[in-house]
């Protein structure tokens, strides 16, 4: 047995030989919960089992094998716990994943001679806000106010942070109430309250707080431009990065995750490029870990700006995968119509699946659902929604239901589409009968059509209406039911609803350039719509098949 060693014979020099003895156990070789046991043993025979500092450190490991019968065992066999070792055992199950737990003994602790101190809260508070116990958390300020710790930072900024977490406007203006209320602040209250103002979707409050901050640090930069490209606003995000370059913050792998979501959404491949390279000289040249996330990241951006291969590239070096990375590559194969290629990565994700325990999940098979939509492949569509509940447990969304009347749809099963649509066990939303409609203008189903134009007039808001209004008249005017249009255009008239412009953007030289549908403000917009009218002219004069190499050999 490793604990076995020989000690020197002599009171003193015994005694502090096994502390350090039992100390470096404790730290260096407890790998396994079978060697806690036998340290545990070991500590017992030697009758340290009162100390203080070897208690804390026990419960410190049994917590974090998740051993808490054992944990709660041997706080149960002290008479008088310390502070500390209160403080062990709450930190434990708010970590742990029983909040409700540490509450409770945070509760019990007030009838013991132990008093918390600025540890005690801060395990408790943060406990609550995992915990989701935003009742609980606010009868622990209470307690905060009540003792000395009023003016403590950090009680506080667990407090900032327990009310962002709690969400929503209320618990936002909440957690600014407690940060009015503070003597001093660090970074790190700042940022708690940033980011509470971008979860309740205040873009706007966060560029002020952003303004105010006295100091910034790298999760500042992060969180603003997290925020930004979440929230759309994605030019903001990558102007954030420009300027924080510019002032010289030295960015972190969650820091580009963030920016290539927003490249990703805008199109800058130029800049995801530069990511990469910066990614590929920092960290794999120098064989340093790369997140997994950053790199999931890449196959989202080169998928997203048309660089299939470059993202299956990385794809396909990966080491180790998580149902991110399947599922990125399947999107963005099926976004781009290589719908065997997604399908061959999901097959490829099945036999490893079996390995590593990856199971895919719903944003998958909206991926699977989406290739098999734009390749037409009816029967493996049908397979793959069947599956989700047979095979996977996966109950179906509105969001597979829309692409499964939209492949039926578009493969002029309108009549099986229609009735998966009264058979959905949830309301159909405009996008559902959208699909089902566009299948009518293809297919001239003005019959069906008309069907679903009672719902477009009776259930959908004037605002989002419009375009499957045009949609609608447009498979009345295919059947060259004149009166029909009339009506329609009569109809949007009365509810004042306007087709928004249709909005792309390209990326030349660098520069992104925005085009709404009918603009003309750009300086070369005559020459623009020049090339426009000669590319439509060829494109219906020849079959476009697209082009691609043999990079999905070995699939």
């Amino acid at each position: 047995m490793f604990v076995e060693q020989s000690a020197p014979a002599h009171g003193n020099t015994n005694a502090r030989f096994l502390q350090q003895h039992i100390l470096f156990l404790l730290h260096h070789r407890c790998k396994t919960i079978r060697h806690l046991a036998q340290i545990h043993g070991h500590i017992t025979t030697n009758g340290f089992a009162s100390k203080s500092f070897v208690l804390v450190k026990l419960l410190a490991l049994y917590t974090s094998f998740n051993n808490f019968p054992c944990a709660h065992q041997l706080f149960d066999q002290m008479g008088n716990p310390s502070t500390s070792v209160w403080n062990q055992i709450l930190r434990g199950y708010s970590i742990g994943g029983n909040p409700r737990k540490s509450f409770e003994l945070f509760n019990y602790m007030g009838r013991s001679l132990a008093r918390p101190d600025g540890h005690t809260y801060n395990f408790v508070i943060n406990g609550c806000a995992k915990g989701g116990l935003f009742g609980e958390g606010e009868q622990v300020h209470g307690r905060v106010m009540k003792s000395s710790f009023c003016s403590d930072i950090y009680v506080m900024t667990s407090l900032v942070d327990f009310y962002v977490k709690s969400g929503g406007e209320d618990g936002v203006g909440k957690a600014k109430l407690v940060f009015d209320e503070m003597p001093d602040r660090n970074v790190v209250t700042w940022n708690s309250l940033l980011l509470g103002f971008f979860r309740c979707g205040d873009v706007d409050g966060a560029q002020r707080i952003f303004e105010e901050m006295p100091v910034r640090n790298v999760v500042s930069w992060t969180t603003m431009i997290a925020g930004c490209a979440q929230k759309g606003r994605c030019k903001e995000s990558l102007s954030l990065f420009r300027s924080m370059q510019k002032e010289g913050i030295k960015f972190d792998q969650v820091t580009l995750v963030a920016v290539l979501s927003a490249c990703a959404e805008l199109g800058d491949l130029n800049l995801g490029k530069y990511i990469h390279s910066y990614v590929f000289e920092s960290f794999a040249y120098r064989r340093k870990p790369i997140l997994i996330s950053l790199k999931n990241s890449l196959i989202h951006m080169y998928a997203s700006c048309g660089e299939i291969e470059a993202a299956f590239g990385i794809f396909k070096r990966m080491e180790k995968r998580t149902i991110v990375s399947w599922t990125s590559m399947i999107t963005g194969f099926a976004k781009h119509g290589y719908g065997d290629e997604a399908l061959s990565v999901f097959r490829w994700m099945e036999t490893v699946e079996k390995e590593s325990n990856i199971r895919p999940d719903k944003v998958t098979f909206l991926g699977l659902l989406c290739a098999c939509t734009h390749s037409g492949y009816v029967n493996e569509g049908r397979h793959y929604f069947r599956s989700m509940t047979a095979d996977w447990g996966i109950e179906p969304t509105i969001e597979h239901y829309g692409c499964m009347v939209d492949l039926l749809s578009r493969a002029g099963l309108l009549d099986e589409a229609h009735e998966l649509v009264k058979l959905m066990p949830m309301k159909p939303n405009d996008v559902v009968w959208g699909a089902l409609l566009s299948g009518c203008r293809i297919y001239k189903s003005v019959e069906l059509a008309s069907d679903v134009a009672h719902w477009l007039t009776e259930e959908l808001e004037p605002q989002r209406a419009a375009g499957y209004f045009v949609l609608l008249s447009n498979v009345y005017a295919a059947a060259k039911k004149w009166e029909d249009v009339v009506a329609v255009r009569r109809k949007m008239l009365d509810i004042k609803t306007k087709k928004p412009p249709g909005l792309s953007w390209i990326q030349i030289e660098g520069s992104i350039y925005e085009f709404l549908a009918g603009d003309r403000s750009h300086e070369n917009a005559p020459m623009i719509y020049d090339v426009l009218d000669e590319i439509t002219k060829e494109a219906r004069c020849q079959r476009y098949v697209p082009y691609f190499t043999d990079a999905f050999v070995g699939i």
